[in-house]
């Protein structure tokens, strides 16, 4: 890792905060690599909507997490998590700083504060994946589950590693793993991490946003949408989710004017970008404000100086 830090910053805020642009200078002064904290920047085509890093920026820092599933794939929270951390530690070992960036809460908590507490073995983990991580060894784990553990079963019959982790405290715990979930408080942040939260005035906020699904609209995105809708954006399992998209279908099949359009992404992308500034508030006590706007310079000095 750098020489000089053995914590590493998180970078959060909501949509069109600046989060690119402060980790992408920091990953420049500090010797950095970034990885995307984005349900939807793990989309190949899904590139304008997401207002991913352009691929002068990739080429320059290099960025994790960004195009590595199709849209007709599934992601995943503990996938996520699970390479996530790997990175983490990949990152470290070649001396360079770790910097995860992005807005999607759940992906956030689950990183800074940890999935669960619950016990584990890893002998025993290694066990069932050889068993059951797999497509037949997955419809016997969800006969055993059903039986056994009916309400882990009805939560998580869709997502194997789930199942998968949920069946090993079972087998640890004689309990299922949502009763247990009730009775543990959430443990306090990893010690390795410093969270930072770009928090701007509301207005201001507003302005930035409408600016930005403007310049998204005008450089393309429709276009975009329309290519990706061929393909099959609407019937994926959860890539159909990334905001504005879903919109500009409806736009396409007529049922929107243009400026209806552009006042519809407007008002959803506000209010996603609430629900963030109010996930953040709540999840992430513990993380340091950025007061925004502030010269870059003096957001460096910032990040870097509560980094050790």
């Amino acid at each position: 890792m750098h020489a000089m830090f053995r914590t590493f910053p998180v970078i959060m805020g909501p949509t069109a905060s600046g989060k690119s642009a402060l980790s992408l200078e920091l990953a420049r002064r500090l010797g950095g690599e970034i990885i995307s904290v984005d349900s939807m920047q793990v989309y190949r085509g899904l590139d304008i909507g997401t207002a991913k890093p352009t691929p002068e920026e990739r080429k320059e820092i290099p960025h994790h997490l960004i195009d590595v599933l199709d849209i007709g794939e599934r992601a995943d929270l503990f996938t996520f998590h699970d390479k996530a951390e790997a990175l983490i530690a990949e990152i470290r070992s070649r001396g360079r700083l770790p910097i995860p960036a992005g807005g999607t809460g759940l992906y956030l908590r689950a990183l800074v504060y940890g999935l669960d507490n619950m016990p584990a073995d890893e002998a025993l983990r290694r066990q069932i994946n050889a068993e059951f991580d797999n497509d037949s060894g997955f419809e016997a784990l969800k006969k055993i589950m059903r039986e056994t553990v009916p309400d882990d079963f009805e939560k998580w019959h869709q997502h194997r590693r789930r199942l998968l982790r949920a069946y090993e405290v079972f087998l640890l715990t004689g309990k299922s793993f949502t009763s247990l979930q009730k009775t543990w408080k959430s443990a306090g942040p990893r010690h390795d991490a410093v969270q930072f939260v770009l928090r701007w005035e509301r207005d201001e906020l507003k302005r930035r946003i409408r600016e930005r699904c403007r310049t998204m609209l005008a450089h393309g995105w429709i276009e975009e949408t329309e290519v990706l809708a061929g393909k099959g954006l609407f019937s994926a399992p959860t890539a159909w989710q990334a905001l504005g998209y879903p919109l500009i279908g409806e736009y396409l099949r007529g049922e929107l004017s243009r400026n209806e359009l552009e006042e519809r992404i407007v008002t959803a992308t506000w209010q996603f970008a609430r629900r963030q500034m109010t996930w953040f508030r709540g999840q992430h006590k513990e993380a340091l404000i950025l007061e925004m706007p502030q010269p870059m310079e003096q957001l460096l000095k910032r990040v870097a100086s509560a980094l050790n």
